[in-house]
């Protein structure tokens, strides 16, 4: 079964990557209609006056700046809605900009590597998928999500190991954002007075470091232990409610 013909403007700043990208949907893509092609944000939008597109296939890096193609899918988030957006793009190592244009709109990213673009892909996107990426980047998802998992696993398995309860977590969390004994037993909630949390310091001392590691461990160094020992999530480290 024949897939249903859609309209596609391509935003590209390199001749020749603008060519090669044309020769890709007539090959493999045909049910695909190229009704124009953009080397600058200019021309894009005044395509977007003549003919609205299904899907925008976007370069970031145009004219040599990448916030420009995240402010174009950005402004078409918000200004034409049913217009899909894929990034194609050769920024391979720029993370940060891929966050920056998902959180704009895009309905997915393929990295210029690899496999590159795909029917599959393209057709994806046009079903309404979300989050389309190829390879290389899922790659990276993936290796990103394995290593959360196992620091998530490693915290439990510490929390348990150690016997650390909701208040020696409060009360580490809050030394390692820099509050003093005082500021923490002001802390709403927290039922301990200052001498109790000396001795809770003391304890937690005692449980996370070896008996020939004890003298001399300040706060600073319990910190530093229970950060080592992901005790504390250094991403989560974020105040409670005074």
């Amino acid at each position: 079964m024949e897939k249903q013909k859609f309209k596609v403007i391509i935003v590209e700043d390199v001749k020749l990557e603008l060519k090669g990208t044309e020769e890709i949907f007539r090959h493999e893509i045909p049910n695909a209609e190229i009704i124009g092609t953009a080397m600058t944000e200019k021309e894009f939008w005044e395509l977007m006056k003549i003919d609205l597109p299904d899907l925008v296939l976007l370069d970031l890096g145009l004219g040599g700046s990448t916030t420009i193609g995240v402010e174009i899918c950005r402004n078409i988030s918000k200004q034409y809605e049913g217009v899909h957006v894929l990034i194609f793009t050769g920024e391979v190592l720029n993370e940060k900009l891929w966050v920056d244009v998902l959180n704009a709109g895009a309905d997915g990213i393929i990295l210029k590597t690899g496999e590159l673009l795909t029917k599959t892909d393209v057709q994806a996107v046009m079903d309404g998928k979300k989050l389309v990426f190829n390879y290389p980047i899922l790659e990276k998802i993936v290796e990103r999500f394995k290593a959360t998992v196992l620091n998530d696993i490693k915290r439990q398995e510490a929390i348990i190991g150690y016997d650390i309860d909701e208040y020696d977590e409060r009360f580490l969390r809050h030394l390692a954002l820099g509050y003093t004994k005082e500021m923490i037993a002001n802390l709403k909630g927290m039922p301990f007075g200052v001498k109790s949390l000396e001795k809770r310091q003391n304890d937690l001392i005692g449980r996370l470091f070896a008996s020939n590691e004890r003298i001399g461990v300040n706060a600073t160094r319990l910190v530093v232990r229970a950060l080592e020992l992901r005790i504390l999530d250094v991403d989560k480290l974020e105040a409670d409610e005074e």
